[in-house]
């Protein structure tokens, strides 16, 4: 009979279904219940470096003392940091073996070295880093922002023993190459990709608004390409695909890709917890199907495993989909 268990940053799963950071995990009630619905593993909602620092600002004022500003500011910081730490034991306490992981989206590593520590006391399984932001400075540097998730990811992993994920955005130039070098400086594993935010504009209004907030099926593409193409040429590191998890066969072709698991949050939200289940239950039938006993029966089936021919494989599927439109 079929297993749907993995393993993903060291941490046993009993199914590759995570419910990625997002409103839906923000309380230890919804864990819960998304923990009795089947969930493989649940990353909290991210406590953001901006947060803080927004509600900390309004302190910059000339006429409080110096010492006294300081004081507000660290008292209101720790008590923010507070709220995500009773986030994290009371999820600990209602979701059984279920892992709970802790999200921090962060753009400069001097703040959270010591709320790493905080962290791993408070009971998480694992810590997902998230590094989400737009390089558009003119004087831009090559790479600095590639080196920017390596420091952070440095310091972090200096600080704790918790299992590390670097969640990476898709703006990179080279994923692979960066990927190699989170894999070096200890980043147990990594997800593809991170969501930016959607813009769009009101051309009656004539202002800029909200684009489309959720994620559709078509962009699990970008996810699948370079899940295929960097765990065939970076081993040592676990990938997890997330963006356009949005139906059962989704989860089947990301571990196709090689990836140990996907994050799913969109088609919750659209179609409610039961999508958990279904999806495993899909995974379990076409695993029976095809005579598949384990997850690692077929993982990475499919993935680029001629890591030195990407282009020309890219170039041969790109003749191949435009052949059939004729």
């Amino acid at each position: 009979m079929a297993t749907l268990q993995t393993t993903f940053a060291g941490l046993k799963l009993k199914n590759p279904v995570i419910v990625s950071s997002s409103g839906l995990t923000d309380s230890a009630a919804k864990n819960q219940k998304l923990a009795e619905a089947g969930a493989g593993a649940i990353v909290l909602k991210s406590l953001f470096e901006e947060q803080i620092l927004m509600e900390t600002d309004h302190i910059d004022d000339p006429s409080f003392s110096p010492e006294s500003s300081d004081y507000l500011v660290a008292y209101l910081r720790q008590h923010k940091l507070n709220e995500y730490l009773q986030l994290i034991r009371d999820s600990k306490k209602v979701c059984g073996e279920v892992p709970v992981i802790a999200s921090i989206n962060c753009y400069d590593d001097s703040n959270w070295v010591d709320f790493a520590r905080q962290i791993e006391a408070a009971g998480a399984d694992a810590i997902e880093v998230n590094i989400l932001a737009l390089q558009t400075e003119v004087n831009y540097s090559y790479g600095a922002f590639e080196q920017r998730h390596i420091d952070i990811l440095r310091h972090v992993r200096s600080t704790v023993k918790l299992p590390v994920i670097m969640k990476l955005g898709d703006n990179l130039t080279n994923p692979v190459a960066l990927i190699n070098q989170l894999r070096a400086n200890g980043a147990a594993a990594v997800v593809l990709f991170n969501r930016f935010y959607q813009p769009d504009i009101d051309v009656e209004k004539l202002t800029q608004s909200i684009g489309h907030v959720l994620s559709n099926e078509a962009d699990l593409a970008k996810s699948l390409r370079w899940t295929g193409i960097a765990s065939a040429a970076v081993s040592g590191v676990d990938y997890a695909v997330s963006g356009g998890v949005h139906t059962p066969d989704a989860v089947v072709k990301a571990v196709l890709a090689g990836a140990s698991a996907v994050e799913v949050c969109s088609a919750i939200y659209s179609k409610g917890t039961g999508v958990i289940a279904e999806f495993c239950h899909f995974m379990e039938q076409w695993m029976e199907r095809k005579g598949m006993e384990r997850i690692e029966s077929f993982k990475g089936l499919l993935n680029q495993k001629d890591a030195q021919g990407v282009n020309t494989f890219e170039r041969t599927q790109f003749l191949k989909y435009f052949a059939t439109y004729e």
